[in-house]
């Protein structure tokens, strides 16, 4: 979890900084960090694109590396997905079908339909307690 707290110190989003690796037999496979898609402004540079109370200009840490397995082609099946914050519904779903078999979590967010689709589709799921950890502070707020 230390490294998934290191790789959120790399999110582009003022709102939150999460992160995420997937780990494979111990090895890392890939990791994510919520921000803008490839090539488009980030947060930080022109800020939050909010609608309905969610950033929208930004992809989660977990679809990041998700992304990232498959731009590599680098298969995740029987993975384990390690993320700063639980995942949201979308992010679930993605897991699911990437064939990851366990969700490890720190921060709460409050999306029940999340943790049902992982349990219904039998996804591990196991809450990390960072004891005095802290996920890291948001960066500096560029004012637009």
């Amino acid at each position: 979890m230390d490294i998934t707290l290191d790789v959120s110190r790399r999110a582009t989003c003022l709102r939150a900084q999460v992160g995420a690796i997937i780990v494979k037999d111990k090895r890392i496979l890939t990791t994510g960090y919520n921000g803008a898609p490839k090539g488009l402004p980030h947060c930080l540079d022109e800020g939050c694109e909010v609608v309905n109370g969610h950033c929208v200009r930004t992809l989660h840490a977990e679809q990041n590396a998700i992304i990232q397995a498959a731009l590599h082609g680098i298969s995740l099946a029987g993975g384990t997905i390690y993320t700063t914050h639980q995942p949201c519904h979308t992010c679930a779903k993605m897991i699911i079908n990437a064939g990851l078999q366990r969700v490890v979590y720190a921060g709460m967010y409050p999306d029940e339909l999340a943790m049902r689709y992982l349990r219904l589709a039998g996804v591990q799921i196991d809450h990390f307690d960072l004891g005095d950890r802290t996920p890291p502070p948001p960066p500096s707020v560029v004012e637009h």
